[in-house]
């Protein structure tokens, strides 16, 4: 029997006929304890402060922190990630070194709304320097490599100390894993993981997190932090920083890199984060506020685009409203 060419056999669209069938089929989904919320703590502050350039954000007091923690956790979200916002900054970011600081406290603040929730403590010393840079500078006004990784190992310690189960070493610095890997085991710290930061680029996509953080930076970070036209340097990051002793690796920022995404996925077998970061969130945002698109499903399909591009972990500032999504079906 000749075959019409106007009734073919091979008929894609069946799969896509009825929600129930794309549902059965999907290759990539979201859960909420995939997701990781992010939240900025504000030492001094007694109620939740707007962050103009990021809609619906906040820099928060305690009570609200609690709140957000409590709600993160009810709805399944799989930890948050704390940053500190100090009222005062020097040199070498001695705050970040202070187990009454900000950021120590916020992460026993989280434990104490929520025991269960990971917390990941973000290892850096940027919102603690008057200079804003991620490290101590030398002499000539460049960031020193190895006297920074001196910092970080103290700073690791008392994050670990103050309860963090994970450590997101952001700074971009040469050797940090192994550095902060080896501190914590000098002092049994054993269990407490540490987060790579491995392929992080030096993204104008960051411009509205540093008002979050309240940023003092002078100059750029394209010394330490990666070229955007580079990929394949990427995959030599990561592999550096598993070496290490890296639990988990991220790619940062996530939307405009899907491509490193996909690669890092490819080299590693650990789990591989990716943060959407503020800039990619401000765009959709400010996109769907000015009626440019449906703003529930331009989120789900973002995120959704990183996890088929290979993410385990999705660092989100939707994350406890999609979860939300998620839990009401």
């Amino acid at each position: 029997m000749t075959h019409d060419p106007f009734h073919p056999v091979h008929r894609p669209r069946r799969l896509r006929s009825t929600p129930g069938i794309r549902r059965l089929v999907a290759e990539s989904r979201l859960h909420p304890a995939d997701l990781v919320l992010p939240v900025f703590v504000a030492e001094g502050a007694t109620d939740p402060r707007p962050i103009a350039s990021l809609p619906g954000l906040v820099q928060h007091s305690r009570s609200s922190l609690t709140d957000a923690v409590q709600e993160a956790s009810e709805l399944g979200v799989g930890a948050v990630m704390v940053f500190g916002v100090p009222l005062t900054k020097d040199a070498t970011g001695s705050g970040a070194l202070d187990p009454d600081g900000i950021l120590a406290q916020s992460v026993r603040w989280c434990l104490e709304a929520s025991p269960g929730l990971p917390v990941i403590a973000d290892l850096c010393l940027d919102e603690f320097t008057d200079h804003g840079h991620c490290g101590i500078l030398d002499a000539s006004g460049r960031v020193d490599n190895d006297a920074t990784l001196l910092q970080y190992a103290a700073m690791a310690n008392v994050l670990a100390d103050a309860g963090a189960s994970v450590l997101g070493a952001s700074g971009m610095m040469d050797g940090q894993i192994g550095a902060v890997r080896a501190a914590l085991d000098e002092v049994g710290h054993t269990d407490t993981a540490l987060l790579a930061y491995a392929a992080k680029y030096a993204s104008a996509f960051y411009g509205p997190f540093r008002e979050a953080v309240q940023s003092s930076l002078q100059g750029d970070r394209l010394t330490y932090q990666q070229d955007p036209a580079n990929a394949r340097e990427s995959v030599r990051e990561v592999a550096l920083d598993v070496a290490e002793g890296a639990d988990i690796v991220m790619v940062k920022p996530a939307l405009s890199y899907l491509d490193v995404v996909a690669r890092t996925r490819a080299a590693v077998d650990i789990p591989v984060a990716a943060y959407v970061v503020s800039g990619e969130f401000a765009m959709i945002e400010l996109a769907a506020a000015a009626g440019a698109f449906d703003r529930r499903r331009a989120i789900e399909e973002a995120l959704v685009s990183v996890r088929r591009a290979g993410a385990d972990i999705v660092v989100t500032y939707w994350a406890s409203e999609v979860a939300g999504w998620l839990r009401a079906g």
